[in-house]
């Protein structure tokens, strides 16, 4: 009974466009402990007994937090399912906060990108415009990594199928699309067999390895180290510092702040406008905006 109600569980949520690979092992492991105990619904002190078996408090969390999502799901049609909580193993890991790329930072970044070696190879240029292109578009680095020749449209990049299944057209400035162009003309000379926009020296599609080596080894060669209490810098905070820019440019009225994150939201190809919310927390002069706002709505002064 457990393993077709985790069965139905997950095709639903396939269907909105989770893959859910981990999830399916997991959950069906979860059915034959429970089964193992004749047990037929969730049960709450099985579920915590079977994700205590993870090594780490964060991965029994997880583990719970799968079989808690599955019985909220499945108590919907039969409440004989127990209610799961939260935070037996571990409370909620806080995010990151990123580091944030200036434009003095970035200009030293690309600018390291022409000690790379080979001299006079491709590479140089195929990372100054890798990292030029996340900084100034936001893409995801596995987006960007994944771009193939056809995808370099005249209307802009088309981002296709990626971490939420979704494909969206991203639009370039026109002094991003040139320096794009320079690259592509460069890459012309290498030819080979692939086509992803970005490749390495052997001709073949860059990998997330090569590219997360590079970036921080440029990253080390600048000094750009991470400030107190705060991670050293990831190639993703390029994308967050995009984000943080992008908000801190908005201008309007008040609800132009609410406008310019949906519209953030679909260009950064968020699943959720609240993933795109939590970039408030990194741009003071909205967030102090929102306090005065909310100040003068207490003191009854808001129009």
């Amino acid at each position: 009974m457990l393993n077709q109600a985790i069965d139905n569980y997950l095709k639903i949520r396939r269907v909105a466009g989770f893959e859910l690979k981990v999830d399916d092992g997991l959950l069906h492991h979860f059915a034959r402990f429970a089964s193992g105990r004749s047990e037929s619904h969730v049960r709450r002190q099985t579920a915590i007994e079977w994700a205590a078996q993870a090594p780490s408090p964060s991965q029994r969390e997880r583990r719970l937090g799968m079989v808690r999502r599955f019985s909220d799901h499945a108590r919907a049609e039969d409440p004989a399912h127990e209610r799961i909580p939260q935070h037996v193993f571990a409370h909620r890991r806080r995010r990151p906060f990123p580091t944030l790329f200036s434009p003095e930072d970035l200009r030293q970044l690309l600018d390291a990108t022409a000690r790379l070696r080979p001299h006079g190879s491709l590479r140089p240029h195929t990372y100054y415009t890798l990292f030029g292109l996340v900084a100034a578009t936001g893409l995801r680095i596995s987006e960007a990594l994944h771009l193939l020749l056809d995808d370099v449209t005249p209307d802009g990049l088309v981002v296709r199928k990626t971490k939420f299944h979704k494909s969206r057209l991203v639009p370039l400035h026109e002094t991003t699309a040139a320096a794009l162009e320079r690259y592509l003309e460069q890459r012309k000379a290498i030819g080979g067999g692939d086509d992803h926009v970005f490749i390495s020296t052997m001709g073949g599609a860059l990998t997330y390895a090569m590219v997360n080596g590079t970036f921080h080894f440029l990253i080390a060669y600048i000094n750009l180290g991470s400030k107190p209490d705060q991670h050293p810098p990831r190639i993703h905070d390029l994308r967050h510092s995009f984000a943080v820019r992008a908000l801190a440019a908005g201008s309007g009225g008040r609800d132009a702040p609410a406008r310019h994150m949906v519209a953030l939201s679909t260009y950064l190809g968020h699943a959720h406008v609240a993933d795109t919310y939590w970039y408030l927390q990194a741009t003071p002069d909205l967030m102090r905006g929102i306090a005065d706002a909310c100040e003068r709505c207490d003191a009854g002064d808001a129009p």
